[in-house]
């Protein structure tokens, strides 16, 4: 606004010649003169007149902006004095502008002050006459904050803010350019998606600040171990993700040994010493996909397999990797429709008493009647219910179904026992744990001494000091609790002492070889003679042959389940063998 009314009183000015103005203005010459002169010194924009390759005015504003006096500038200097080099050429065309009178037109410049700093300007200059004489009246402003906004809305829009790598959007830019350049010289272009492991825990245990600064961290050695020509992006969270181009297999199993590496160095972050490692999946353009999205779809199920074997790895795609993920996809929507559709059943075996032979308790476990695959075994589905999180709806039906039959049982006037119930290690840490166990026992009406949870070695010593107030809780509900799978993990005895466990169950793979292997029998009778030495029932799972059962009775092991007893059997089934009790010796 500002500029266009300075300009047109300063043309009006320059068109009179510096005489008075229009006749009938009503006003003396002197004062239109004063009126012109405040004008233009007050305006917030630098004016100009130049005629004869010279400036021949210049406002207060426009001192300001150059550094220059006017008596620097006028009849001494030219718009090329104010110009970068490389604009000269622009700007002569500008001043050669023949039509006085022609109407004005904006262009953009870069200015250099007095002091050699240059500023970005924007120029509105028009044809006008001084003197009877060709001259040219034009506005200068500076628009360094304009650009510094548009700088900044371009990084909003194309990087990270966290970080400051480029984003999703600017990725994708890029990805255009080396696809085009891969398919005119024939080369290939390898995407690496990095995803960092077990970083939830950062953040959960230091807090989001601190894992946004690792982040920060991480970002500037990966920033530093790629060539300028490569480009590394943040896509969310703790993903990232490369663009190399000419990088072949070979290549590209140097470069994910150099990332590998990157995380060697432990991190120092807001005090701590932080270590993290990376899972990488690599797929190559053309063999593994011709597009983005179907290189980064291959990347990330690579990067995932990374995950699966082992973490702080890498993997290169292939073409198996899309079936087992299919698999996995389809089996998760599978199980949560069974969850839904009341698929799940529940089958019993029996944990018998070596010295009775009197079934006193029962294991609970789960199996999938799919409509048409059949029955399908945990085996197939529970590791995926484990990495979905359906593990706790399901598991919480296993526990609430286990107490209805057992009561159901004492209902029917059949024996009491012990309903035995696996419990998963993610269900065991979820918020809440203990009121779902009350729940169930509520709901159902069973004795909490009834109701036996099974844990495995590793589950209960993974934060074993947080996890003692669990099982204390349940312990004081008078709830059962076993240790499943022992002698497999890493349990200190005196952790053990302080759990309130009741049963102690040797795992399977000693028990397979028992007749044949010393060691196994060995351990087998080690763990025996340490659940006596600590007040603890020992029951032997996976028992098969009578040699096995002879063993275990001469050890002096408490109970016994396997094959060799029976396979699991559906409730009826169960019912009709707890009425029989087979194995009670004559």
């Amino acid at each position: 606004m500002a500029a266009g009314l300075g300009e047109r009183m300063a043309r009006q000015r320059i068109s009179d010649g510096g005489t008075g103005g229009p006749e009938g203005s009503g006003q003396p010459p002197g004062d239109r003169q004063a009126m012109f002169r405040s004008a233009m010194e007050a305006a917030q924009v630098g004016i100009f007149v130049f005629q004869d390759r010279c400036f021949k005015y210049v406002n207060p504003c426009f001192v300001r902006l150059f550094g220059f006096s006017a008596e620097e500038l006028v009849d001494r200097m030219s718009p090329l004095d104010l110009v970068a080099p490389e604009q000269h050429g622009f700007v002569m065309a500008q001043m050669q502008e023949p039509t006085p009178g022609a109407s004005g037109h904006h262009y953009e410049l870069t200015a250099i002050r007095k002091d050699g700093s240059t500023f970005p300007v924007t120029i509105l200059g028009a044809q006008s006459a001084f003197g009877g004489r060709p001259a040219t009246v034009g506005t200068v402003l500076d628009i360094s904050a304009e650009k510094a906004a548009e700088l900044r809305i371009r990084e909003l829009a194309d990087y990270d803010v966290l970080t400051g790598l480029p984003n999703r959007r600017l990725f994708r830019e890029r990805f255009v350019q080396l696809l085009a350049a891969a398919e005119r010289e024939h080369s290939e272009i390898a995407v690496v998606f990095l995803d960092l492991d077990h970083f939830k825990r950062v953040n959960d245990s230091l807090g989001h600040s601190v894992g946004d600064e690792l982040l920060c961290e991480v970002a500037r050695r990966l920033d530093r171990v790629v060539r300028r020509i490569d480009t590394v992006a943040r896509l969310g969270g703790d993903e990232f993700i490369f663009a190399m181009p000419g990088f072949h297999t070979a290549a590209a199993t140097e470069v994910a040994r150099r990332l590998v590496d990157v995380f060697a160095r432990p991190f120092e972050v807001a005090g701590h010493e932080l270590t993290v490692t990376p899972s990488l999946g690599i797929s190559i353009y053309p063999a593994d996909g011709r597009d983005l999205e179907t290189l980064l779809r291959n990347a990330d199920t690579a990067m995932y397999r990374a995950k699966d074997i082992g973490r702080n790895c890498f993997q290169f795609y292939s073409s198996e990797m899309n079936t087992a993920t299919l698999d996995r996809l389809l089996m998760e929507s599978n199980l949560r429709r069974a969850l839904a559709q009341d698929e799940f059943v529940l089958h019993y075996q029996p944990l018998v008493n070596l010295q009775s032979g009197l079934i006193i308790g029962v294991e609970a476990l789960i199996r999938w009647q799919h409509p048409e695959l059949g029955m399908i075994m945990p085996d197939r589905f529970i590791h995926v219910a484990e990495e979905t999180g359906l593990i706790n709806p399901l598991g919480d039906w296993v526990l609430c179904e286990a107490c209805r039959q057992a009561q159901a049982w004492a209902d029917e006037g059949l024996p009491a026992l012990a309903m035995a119930v696996n419990v998963a290690p993610v269900q065991f840490r979820q918020a809440g744990f203990v009121e779902v166990v009350a729940g169930a026992l509520a709901a159902s009406g069973l004795e909490a001494s009834r109701l036996e949870l099974e844990l495995t070695e590793r589950t209960v010593m993974h934060d074993a000091d947080i996890n003692l107030g669990t099982l204390s809780a349940l312990h004081r509900m008078g709830v059962e609790l076993s240790l499943d799978d022992f002698g497999t993990g890493y349990s200190s005895l005196a952790y053990l002492k302080r759990f309130p466990v009741g049963k102690l169950k040797i795992d399977r793979s000693f028990v397979n070889d028992l007749e044949t292997d010393p060691d196994d029998r060995a351990i087998a009778s080690t763990i025996v003679s340490m659940g006596r030495s600590l007040r603890m029932t020992v029951l032997a799972e996976g028992v098969e042959s009578a040699e096995q059962l002879a063993l275990l009775r001469k050890m002096g092991c408490d109970m016994a389940q396997g094959f060799l007893f029976s396979r699991p059997l559906s409730a009826d089934g169960m019912a009709d063998m707890l009425r029989l009790q087979p194995f009670i010796k004559g």
